[in-house]
């Protein structure tokens, strides 16, 4: 081979070397994925706490909850907080897990993921995200009274030992009782006629849209539309009408748990 074949050869195999070492350099800047962790034992302001998987938590304290001042913040286990999403922040459960958090002062319940430690004030037992706060009906007054359990995943499913336990009382009637009854005059109706739903999106492959009510059927009634958007043939899925917008709050919570980002609360007729 004469001095010139070598020379491109040892040319090609140098370009080969440094896109191979930009590639790793490149990996290594992306940040990892959330894990799962228990952890180990560890000291907050003199208070040794210890985490352990239980998969039957079920106890009843304080609950507050946090926002702004940490929006867009790792968690501790590695997240980014997302004062708008449904989770919590737990001393000792595992990490991520999900709990079922019942607000014991009006009956509203949400299944929350845990994905940080906390909260360290006083005897609190959990810390909720704002969102959480503001579907559990105690975001303005901070603080309230809830009953955490540990569920099996986003859709809630309580172990047998739990479910056969007595519920703790609930110092106001739960709101899903009243619905239970005779029908709730519609004072939140809205005037014109129009009714409160919750909508879950709008599909153009019916078979998605079949998906999504067979996720959620179990917290409510729900519905498929066929509707014309922009000459568009749809599928929609939505929950109601219902009779109020804070029943309508309660179900979207819940929708929202499970992950379905985009469900709102609408008004139509």
């Amino acid at each position: 081979m004469n001095l010139r074949g070598k020379f491109l050869i040892l040319m090609a195999s140098l370009a080969l070397a440094a896109c191979g070492s930009s590639s790793r350099t490149l990996n290594s800047s992306i940040p990892p994925d959330p894990t799962y962790k228990v952890g180990k034992p560890y000291k907050v302001s003199g208070k040794i706490y210890r985490p352990a998987a239980d998969p039957f938590y079920d106890k009843v304290g304080l609950a507050s909850w946090y926002g702004s001042k940490f929006h867009g913040r790792k968690t501790a286990n590695g997240d980014v907080f997302n004062m708008n999403s449904l989770t919590a922040a737990h001393t000792t459960l595992p990490m991520p897990s999900h709990v079922r958090v019942t607000n014991l002062e009006n009956g509203r319940w949400l299944i929350l993921l845990v994905n940080d430690r906390g909260p360290f004030v006083g005897d609190r037992l959990i810390d909720v995200s704002r969102r959480a706060a503001q579907l559990l009906g105690f975001e303005k007054k901070g603080v309230t009274r809830v009953r955490v359990q540990a569920v099996k995943g986003p859709r809630g499913e309580l172990p047998v030992q739990i479910q056969a336990r007595t519920e703790p009382p609930i110092q106001k009637k739960p709101v899903l009782e009243m619905v239970s009854t005779e029908p709730l005059e519609r004072i939140d109706k809205i005037e014109g006629g129009k009714n409160i739903y919750v909508q879950i999106g709008a599909y153009a492959d019916q078979k998605n849209a079949e998906k999504v009510v067979a996720s959620i059927h179990h917290i409510s009634d729900t519905r498929i539309e066929r509707v014309d958007i922009n000459g568009q043939n749809l599928y929609r899925v939505r929950v109601g009408p219902q009779p109020t917008v804070e029943l309508a709050e309660i179900i979207l919570g819940r929708i929202l748990s499970l992950g379905h980002n985009t469900a709102r609360i609408i008004l139509d007729y």
